[in-house]
């Protein structure tokens, strides 16, 4: 979000103008809501509940002036009296919990703090689409409770971001949930379900998908996200950047798609028709709006220079498909844009019609929401609720990945550790935990209290002045350490390093903080434990390397609940389960141009791909490594007989194309609904938790293909499962394997195919071929 401000002089005399008109409403002793009780416009179409949201929505949208509708079409969209529809503010957020950002929201009232969840890598790195549905489902509660409470103005949440984390210097990809697109697809399903609610008439909240697509770059040598032109392959579009958004609408049914501020290939994403149109509305079947990200649609004419004034700029986005701007550009230039005849009425209203069907569908037209029998009841008490609370702690232990436990030094025992040397800049800093988009959580537990609640003869030091760490307090901390029995570091980096608007340009950790942490470790008794809190990866090469670097622990940005969360983990009362949702690269990977979008390799020219699906260099931590304190085995089963068994023999009646290494490949649109259907079979996974805890264990089955000619990937994530076992339970885990979705690929056009032939089945080192006749 955010880019330029708004036009001060014309939001000044649309605000003037809502207030006057909430006035002429109050004294004409109106009732607040539209549709109310007694309401003029009880009788209207559009008021009445039992006609389909669309139906609705026309009837509203046609009965409005020319003026009217072009006032709707900014994310502050001014009230209309005369037909008692209120204003209404579009802009809200909910990333991980709900946030200052936008324009909807405000904690000033009964209501002053929200629950603060760990920021979405984190989260991401449980591996558990139950916990991410929980705390969409969390989120979107608080927001009906403060929009109930007065103390919200719109209830279309701008969030998840399920952008891929392409390339580990972006400043944003701590809000995503990693590189892969089939963990980013499920959070994207889980979340969105869980914000919008489980009824099938009426929205909890809207859930917004964004930013679409390929958008991973804020600014980078000289090249800024404002005028970026992303070349990206139609290849790398169908198989990484594309599928979150199509699972997010298609399978979470989301209402809401953002467009990014990106240009691809020359086009700008909200000024795509491919992209609007054809792919969310008419693919996909988006039913909701499109939005732009805010002042994207100024920046397509003041940036990107892509049409010659405002009129056809505005006239471009609205006719590719765009329905609402975040900013006032089109509120400002759309009157003028149809007087001139570069847009036409009939555009507006097909936006309009999407935005008040939505509002129809969050309940906005059917009076009182107070008195709603499905979210009425919500207020302050399901605001930092218990079970609220208990939810963000477990996600923020869930997600912690223990990266190193040499000699098993962890986890500790109570009243074993006499006296504990606490040092780092994130140890006592609760801006540590938020990460960005983040609300006034309910509570905060800093590493150093949580620690605290452990042992009782705590010392700490900050050791660097911040996360860049330009002055360090070596001598202090070498001291400190030498005196004390067990010493914890607090290291990583701060959205000083990495956030909106900025990335990275080095993988190593900021200023002094190495050498700090190499003399405390010299200094220190027995082998430190370092705990990392960051967004996007580090190379930490140095520490994985030094045997008096006794663990590493990989936090994120934990939340309200972190600290609580990093000690219970320190001490095992949770046993670690997080897996890395991202390659953790060396230092050397800086030498690649973050504008290179492609993400397969080059040999040819030395470009070493990006992600574990097509990287070939050499990584810190790989995608999805993690250590537990217990020690499971799992083994893969797929049945050969009977109804269960793969149909390998379903694909040779078909017509097929030729491959570069002699193959043959299936078009995965020619196999068809029923072909794809025929072609799913299971596959369980049977797993042992040899102790000694009890323990969650995250299982990923991969598929691998003989060779990764052609554009294949290396390997591809198929699915997940985590179940908790105690020590020495066992479980068999079903997965659902869908050749058509999981064994397909990309080919350079776009088109998805599966190849005949041997296909792997991977779980660990555990492999089983799946061969389809061709």
């Amino acid at each position: 979000m955010g880019a330029f401000s708004y036009h001060a002089a014309h939001m000044a005399a649309l605000t003037l103008a809502m207030l006057l008109a909430l006035l002429r409403v109050c004294a004409a002793g109106n009732p607040p809501f539209s549709c109310g009780q007694g309401a003029p416009t009880q009788g209207l179409a559009f008021c009445n509940p039992a006609l389909p949201p669309a139906q609705r929505a026309a009837d509203l949208v046609a009965r409005l002036s020319l003026a009217e509708k072009v006032s709707q079409l900014g994310d502050e969209a001014p009230g209309v009296p005369r037909l008692g529809v209120p204003p209404y503010k579009w802009w809200s957020e909910g990333l991980h919990g709900l946030s200052f950002w936008g324009h909807g929201m405000h904690f000033d009232g009964a209501v002053r703090a929200i629950t603060s969840f760990p920021q979405v890598l984190l989260t991401a790195a449980a591996f558990d689409e139950q916990l991410w549905y929980l705390i969409g489902q969390a989120i979107g509660t608080e927001a009906r409770a403060l929009y109930n409470l007065g103390q919200a103005e719109g209830l279309t949440i701008w969030s998840p971001n399920v952008n891929i984390f392409r390339d580990p210097r972006w400043g944003r990809g701590q809000e995503t949930p990693g590189e892969d697109p089939t963990t980013a697809s499920k959070y994207a399903v889980a979340f969105v379900r869980g914000l919008q609610g489980s009824s099938p008439t009426v929205l909890q909240t809207s859930a917004c998908c964004k930013h679409a697509s390929a958008y991973d770059l804020e600014a980078w040598n000289g090249a800024i996200r404002y005028n970026f032109n992303a070349r990206v392959t139609a290849q790398d579009m169908a198989d990484t950047f594309n599928p979150p958004f199509k699972s997010c609408v298609e399978e979470g049914r989301a209402s809401c798609v953002m467009c990014a501020y990106t240009t691809i290939n020359g086009v700008p994403a909200c000024a795509s028709n491919d992209l609007l149109s054809r792919t969310f509305k008419g693919d996909w079947g988006l039913n909701g709006y499109v939005s732009s990200d805010c002042d994207a649609v100024a920046l397509m004419h003041d940036a990107q220079f892509y049409r010659p004034s405002p009129e056809d700029t505005v006239a471009v986005a609205l006719k590719a498909g765009l329905d609402l701007n975040c900013g006032n550009y089109t509120q400002v230039h759309g009157m003028a844009a149809v007087r001139q005849g570069r847009m036409t009425e009939q555009d507006v209203d097909r936006a309009l019609r999407n935005l008040f069907a939505v509002r129809m569908r969050l309940g906005h037209f059917d009076g009182d929401p107070r008195g709603s029998a499905l979210y009425g009841g919500l207020g302050a008490k399901d605001v930092c609720s218990p079970t609220h609370k208990n939810l963000a702690l477990q996600a923020a232990t869930s997600g912690i990945v223990l990266l190193k436990n040499d000699a098993g030094i962890l986890p500790l025992r109570r009243g074993a550790v006499a006296s504990a040397a606490v040092i780092g800049h994130n140890a006592n800093d609760p801006r540590a935990l938020n990460g960005n988009y983040f609300g006034p959580p309910c509570e905060t537990t800093t590493p150093l209290q949580g620690l605290q609640g452990y042992v009782q003869n705590v010392r700490f030091l900050a050791g660097c002045d911040s996360a860049a760490c330009g002055f360090a307090a070596t001598g202090q901390a070498v001291g400190l350490a030498a005196s004390s029995d067990y010493v914890f570091l607090f290291m990583g980096l701060s959205q000083a390093q990495e956030q909106e608007g900025l990335d990275r340009t080095s993988l190593l950790l900021p200023g002094k903080q190495q050498s700090l942490i190499t003399a405390v470790a010299n200094a220190a008794k027995r082998p430190v434990i370092l705990v990392l809190l960051t967004g996007g990866p580090v190379d930490v090469t140095f520490a994985k390397g030094n045997p008096k670097i006794g663990a590493i622990l990989w936090a994120g940005y934990p939340g309200q609940a972190g600290g609580l969360a990093i000690a219970r983990v320190l001490f095992g009362d949770h046993n670690p389960s997080g897996r890395l949702p991202v390659t953790w690269y060396p230092e050397e990977f800086t030498k690649v141009p973050m504008t290179d979008m492609r993400m397969r390799a080059d040999p040819a020219t030395g470009y070493p791909g990006r992600s574990y699906r097509f990287y070939q260099g050499n990584a810190v931590y790989k995608f999805g490594y993690g250590l537990s304190y217990s020690k499971f085995s799992r083994q893969l089963v797929v049945s050969g007989t009977g109804n269960e068994a793969p149909n390998t023999n379903l694909l040779a009646g078909l017509a097929a194309t030729p491959t570069a290494d002699g193959g043959a490949s299936y078009v995965v649109e020619e196999i068809g609904a029923d072909g794809c259907e025929q072609l799913k079979f299971p596959a369980v996974v049977e797993v042992q938790n040899h102790g000694p805890l009890d323990g969650k264990h995250s299982v990923l089955m991969f598929l691998r293909w003989p060779n990764a000619t052609g554009g294949r990937p290396v390997s591809q994530l198929i699915g997940f499962r985590t179940h908790h076992l105690k020590a020495g339970e066992k479980a068999s885990l079903r997965f659902d394997v869908s050749p058509c979705d999981h064994f397909s690929r990309a080919r350079e056009d776009g088109k998805k195919v599966i190849d005949g032939g041997s296909h792997f089945l991977r779980v660990g080192k555990d492999e089983h071929e799946i061969s389809f006749e061709s």
